[in-house]
């Protein structure tokens, strides 16, 4: 059986990547698999396993057999990432074994416990989705404002008033609360109708260049 191995750790602890690499290997010769990919992945918490995708589209070549991981949350960034990677190997036809929890999915038991997980995913969406409704309805009640805040482009016309008495960006980021990032955006944007405005392509180069800055 032809197997990729993925191994991932923190930041703070890439001392142990050598070693989970050498017992998930140890683990494949003692099975007899094959072993034609190997992923190191290093990152922190929840952050995107970019990596992953390495294995994930070997499988779905179907240049592997089997994905090999030292440890469940080592593979999933959360129970519902978990079990839609582990259905997509399933779908493709590719087992999945976890080293340390002894999970592994060429197996009866193996699939039985991945239809537990999926239980378990579920209901963390539905109390996901309960806590959210139920935060938005309080919140109306209070008559607190909810969702997305206010677009920083809904100040570009203050953004260009500031801009033109003078006020540096950082300046006007602060007065109105908003991001610098913003700003230039918004003033660069601002170039070329003040271009159209005074008929004159200087006048747009001279906005645009002093925006930059």
């Amino acid at each position: 059986m032809r197997v990729g191995i993925y191994a991932r750790v923190s930041t703070l602890d890439q001392q142990t990547l050598p070693m989970q690499i050498e017992s998930l290997k140890k683990y494949a010769r003692t099975r007899k698999w094959k072993v034609v990919l190997e992923v190191e992945d290093i990152g922190s918490g929840k952050s995107q396993r970019k990596k992953r995708e390495q294995i994930m589209r070997a499988a779905r070549r179907r240049e592997i057999d089997c994905v090999l991981v030292w440890k469940l949350d080592r593979w999933g960034r959360s129970l519902h990432d978990l079990i839609s990677t582990l259905k997509e190997l399933t779908e493709l036809e590719v087992a999945f074994v976890s080293l340390t929890e002894a999970v592994d999915l060429s197996t009866s038991i193996g699939r039985a416990m991945a239809g537990m997980l999926s239980v378990f995913a579920e209901f963390e969406l539905e109390m996901l989705s309960e806590r959210v409704k139920a935060g938005i309805a309080l919140a109306r009640k209070r008559g607190q404002r909810h969702g997305r805040p206010k677009s920083a482009s809904l100040q570009a016309a203050k953004v260009r008033r500031l801009f033109e008495k003078g006020c540096s960006k950082a300046d006007i980021a602060r007065r109105l609360g908003i991001g610098r990032t913003s700003v230039i955006r918004i003033l660069a944007q601002s170039a070329p109708e003040a271009g159209l405005k005074n008929n004159s392509p200087n006048t747009e180069k001279q906005f645009a260049k002093k925006a930059e800055k």
